[in-house]
């Protein structure tokens, strides 16, 4: 099973922008670091456009980010590449004339949404320049070491 990268390949999209002020970042350039093929990032960030997060113009390979990010939440970009889905789905092709076919799924909705609400509140409070800074915690680099990488 192929599980949903969408939004983790959306992030490394903007953690790269913000990494790489001013350097000229095609598609394909991206595409290399996500490991991916340049039409998905121009899909990534045509809807990381339409979520507001990034400009762009077409032709000209320097994307920006379109703030700050200590001011672009997780939820931010979630909501660009997902809109309103749910981050968890129910099955809705159970056997209607099985009780707990019907019911039991009637009974997750309740656990669903809550799940629903405190991702979205912890990922409300999780920044761009959160993630930035854990990943050079972690590659144990400074802000002014950055590489393209």
């Amino acid at each position: 099973m192929k599980y949903p990268t969408k939004l983790s390949d959306a992030v490394h999209v903007l953690a790269f922008l913000a990494l790489h002020p001013g350097v000229c970042l095609t598609s394909q350039r991206i595409a290399e670091s996500v490991q991916t093929n340049p039409a998905y990032i121009r899909q990534l960030m045509s809807a990381l456009r339409r979520g507001e997060l990034l400009t762009s113009v077409r032709g000209h390979p320097h994307p920006t980010l379109s703030r700050e990010p200590g001011r672009i939440t997780l939820l931010d970009v979630y909501r660009a590449m997902e809109g309103e889905k749910p981050i968890l789905h129910q099955d809705t092709h159970t056997n209607p004339d099985c009780g707990v076919g019907v019911n039991i799924q009637l009974a997750l909705r309740d656990y669903y949404d809550e799940i629903q609400r405190a991702a979205e509140a912890r990922m409300a409070a999780i920044t761009l320049q959160d993630i930035i800074d854990t990943y050079r915690q972690k590659a144990g680099i400074s802000s002014d070491e950055e590489g393209l990488s």
